[in-house]
């Protein structure tokens, strides 16, 4: 028999039931949620800190960094940085970088890998003391220590793994090598990872996240949109809160006309100054009288901005695109403004990926 549509409320349960299990082990808690997440802010303490703390017994802040060297737990790139099985991290490897390296900075890693080898587990300040690689810009500007942005490139490339953290520096030891794995089969148990840890999921969000894979695989970065549409035919998926799009009445009968938003089409631009309401103006369409502009920067809002559905310019008199004109937009379903006003009675589509029902 055909499985039942969930409804919102179904779906909230469904995502609180999967990720607020019963506190298990820190070993399980890591293999059921797949992939933490890792932030080094403390304010107001470390993400993967606060993760664990409600998911495994007696857990207290730090446990998994102590633990770490014990745990078949590997830090790495996912959809972003974080801790996850190292069955899980060997799908992503050998990892091709975007950033091609010259011979010579291969030269560096090849020695540096040598010495790791040689030593077991090293410091950062170990391998500077050996080299004296100098400094380098980083990415927020500063300059940091040109060997530890090599460990860190070593690292992301396979060559290295983390074998531990000391006052949270990273220790790195020479990492095993092991087959490469077929792509498609890799990417899709990856695209299933992150169903597993994000579900429900509307498509947007998901196929968003799918994306995000760029950095832990971008060695297949061609590969991605052909595991996306896979995803797309073997996962369960529902409209949720609404009906599909064009599945109802056609545009000239009366309900639909009654359910037709009336919000100016809502161009946004984010070089537009708003007058400190809460509501941001709209660039494309009057918008309400309270949440327009009181100044603007020259040529920074609709003058130099298209409609997205219409293709009209707004003049800074305040005229409005043929579509907001006509009472009417396709896109205004989706812009904030009309998401502030739209009735009630006309709720959002939301498509949600799950593995539904829940197991």
């Amino acid at each position: 028999m055909p499985l039942r549509t969930p409804t919102l409320d179904d779906l909230r349960r469904h995502a609180v039931a999967r990720t607020l299990f019963t506190p298990t082990t820190l070993p399980q808690a890591i293999t059921r949620l797949g992939f933490v997440q890792a932030d080094p802010i403390r304010a107001p303490a470390r993400a993967q800190d606060l993760t664990l703390r409600h998911r495994v017994r007696d857990y207290h802040a730090g446990d998994l960094e102590r633990r770490y060297p014990r745990l078949a737990v590997e830090e790495d790139f996912f959809v972003n940085y974080g801790f996850l099985p190292r069955a899980t991290q060997q799908l992503m490897h050998p990892r091709t970088a975007r950033t091609p390296w010259p011979k010579t900075r291969w030269a560096q890693a090849h020695a540096v890998l040598e010495f790791v080898r040689a030593r077991g587990v090293v410091h950062p300040r170990e391998v500077d003391a050996a080299f004296d690689h100098g400094t380098t810009r980083n990415w927020f500007g500063g300059n940091s220590r040109a060997s530890t942005q090599l460990l860190d490139g070593m690292h992301y490339r396979g060559l290295l793994r983390v074998a531990g953290r000391d006052g949270g520096v990273r220790l790195y030891a020479a990492r095993a090598a092991h087959d490469a794995t077929d792509p498609a089969a890799a990417l899709d148990a990856l695209v299933d990872l992150i169903l597993r840890k994000y579900a429900p999921l509307p498509l947007r969000s998901f196929s968003e996240l799918v994306s995000h894979l760029r950095a832990a695989t971008p060695q297949w970065a061609d590969q991605r949109a052909a595991a996306l549409a896979r995803a797309k035919e073997r996962l369960p998926q529902a409209v949720v809160g609404a009906a599909s799009p064009g599945s109802g009445p056609p545009a000239s009968s009366p309900r639909r006309a009654a359910t037709r938003p009336t919000t100016p089409c809502g161009c946004w631009h984010p070089s537009t100054p708003s007058s400190g309401t809460a509501a941001a103006s709209s660039c494309c369409g009057a918008g309400p009288t309270a949440s327009r502009p009181t100044r603007r920067r020259r040529n920074a809002c609709a003058a130099t901005t298209r409609c997205r559905c219409c293709g009209a310019r707004r003049s800074s008199a305040g005229a409005t695109c043929r579509c907001s004109r006509a009472g009417w937009c396709p896109i205004s379903a989706t812009s904030p403004a009309s998401r502030r006003a739209a009735p009630r009675s006309a709720p959002r589509s939301t498509t949600s990926w799950a593995a539904w029902p829940p197991s």
